[in-house]
Parts: C-alpha cells; structure tokens; sequence
C-alpha cells in the first residue's frame, strides 16, 4: 500500500506539472525514475493512466478518476499535516484560473486586484482566452465563463449577471437610417460571434410581444473583444457585453440601438473541480469574488 501511495503521488505532480521533468525537479528525482514509477503504477491497476508524446501527457479516462482521488488525498494529508504543526491560518497557495477574453475589460479584474490585496500570500495566474480550456487535462483550477448556468451544479457558482445590448458606431447608423422597431435592424451588418453563430436573441418590451432575432452578418470573429471593435470601426451592428460599450457610449462614439427594448443578461459563472475542498483557496477565491462582485462600487455590471 505505502508503495502505491507514493506512486499515486508521483503520479499527481506529474499531471499537475505537465511533464516528468516538472514533477522531477520539485521532488528531486530523476525523470526516468519519475516514469518508471507510473509505469509501474500503471502494471498495478491493469490500466493506462496516461497517453506520453513529446510536448504533452494526457490523461486517459482511467486517469482523470485516479487524479480525482489522487488530490483529495493530497488535500487530506495537508490538512492534517498543517493542524499538526500548528500553521498560520493565512491562505497561500497558486490559483490557476482560465478567463473568456471578453472579461478581461469588466470589473472582474477590479475584484481580482481586491482579493488579491485582501490575500497577499496567493499568487493569481489569469489566461484570458475564448479557446475551450478543460480544467483536469489543461491543469486549471478554476474557469470563469460567460452564459447559461443552467444545471446550477454544486461546483459551478454564478458571479454576476451580464447584460447584453445592441451597438453601432455614430457612423454606421447615420447611414442606416431609423432604427425604431426589430424589424429595422434587418436593413443592417450584423458582427455575430462566432461560437454562436446561428442562434437566437430575444429582445423585449414591457407591454409588446416579444420579438426573436436571428443576427447574420458577413464577418464572425471568435473573441467578443473583436466584434466589439469592428462594431467601432463602422462594420456594422452586434449584440455584446453592456461593460464593452460604457465609455464609448459616454463619448457618443458609439450608440445603442433599440435602447428601449432589452435582451435576456448571461450569467459570469466559475466553474472548479467537484473534488476541491470546502476550505480551498479556489472556494476562497470564489466566495470573496461573489462578495466584491455583490458591492456597490461594481453596480455597474
């Protein structure tokens, strides 16, 4: 058994390292001796735990349940380990969080830098991005994404609401002419965002009857941040985060349209592995964002 647990370990600081090396290094050993251990950890179970090439290790199936299990035994011996030495109760540790690029321009990096003032000993690495990140393969702690937190599961937790509106540069819409009902914003460029190309927005009014819009449009960028600027740059018309908009919409450089009629807001949401402990720093981190998030000084969201 005591063999197995230490294999486990070794396992574990692989996978979290990204590499044999990474995981050798930290525990003084030799990357051979590193893989030999879950080589033989692998001989064990009867199972591959992980698929080798030269520039990545990824987990197969089996895998990602043993790493599950694999922290939740970490975290068990830290904790014990700490009671017993009587450490500081003051939370310290590396958070490595996957962001939608779009969020890099919300006051969510205002709460970050709250936080990260609040918790000095706790080193934040951000990686704004739109590319799908998978939290145990790409070794994420925690994800903060924008759209539906629909199955409210007990590892997601929804920050804010993000209101969407409709914009066009001063430009743009001095040539589209009146734009007064739904039906006007089909004599204009549509700017879609690519991953949700194809689907529909509900725009309302209290007293009228709901209205589905269909945006096509000849561009398509894959980032919010690009729709946005070709917005400014007088393409045409898009539906975007209301953040995105609030100072140019304060210039007159840019203008919403249909202001009067409203879209169904996105939830901000963050996501972790369901095996992170109740007293985490990623459930820290979450539940002091929450808190900032909820302040008066962030209303603007």
């Amino acid at each position: 058994m005591i063999d197995e647990l230490r294999q486990i370990a070794i396992f574990a600081k692989a996978i979290d390292h990204g590499s044999f090396k990474g995981a050798a290094e930290e525990l003084s050993l030799a990357p051979s001796v590193v893989s030999h251990h879950i080589s033989q950890l692998e001989e064990k179970l009867g199972v591959t735990l992980i698929y080798r090439s030269t520039r990545k290790l990824t987990l197969t199936n089996e895998g990602e349940r043993l790493l599950d299990s694999a922290h939740i035994m970490q975290q068990a011996v830290q904790v014990a380990l700490d009671e017993l030495r009587g450490k500081s109760s003051e939370p310290s540790g590396v958070l490595r969080v996957t962001v939608t690029s779009g969020l890099s321009q919300s006051s969510l990096v205002n709460a970050v830098t709250t936080f990260c003032s609040r918790y000095p000993k706790i080193e934040v690495h951000l990686e704004f991005t739109d590319k799908k990140r998978h939290l145990i393969s790409d070794r994420f702690d925690l994800a903060i994404q924008v759209g539906k937190n629909k199955d409210k599961a007990l590892n997601r937790q929804t920050l804010f609401e993000g209101k969407r509106c409709i914009v066009g540069s001063q430009t743009y819409l001095s040539t589209c002419g009146a734009i007064q009902t739904p039906k006007d914003l089909n004599k204009c460029n549509w700017i879609v965002l690519a991953g949700v190309r194809g689907s529909k927005s509900t725009l309302k009014k209290r007293g009228v009857r709901s209205v589905e819009i269909e945006p096509k449009g000849q561009i398509s960028a894959d980032s919010s941040l690009a729709v946005y600027r070709f917005v400014k740059s007088g393409a045409g018309i898009a539906i975007v985060p209301q953040f995105l908009t609030i100072d140019d919409v304060a210039t007159g450089d840019v203008q919403y349209v249909l202001s009067d009629w409203t879209l169904d807001a996105l939830d901000v949401y963050a996501e972790w592995p369901s095996n992170a402990a109740k007293d985490s720093i990623v459930r820290l981190f979450v539940t002091e964002l929450c808190e900032i998030l909820s302040s008066p000084a962030y209303s603007k969201l």
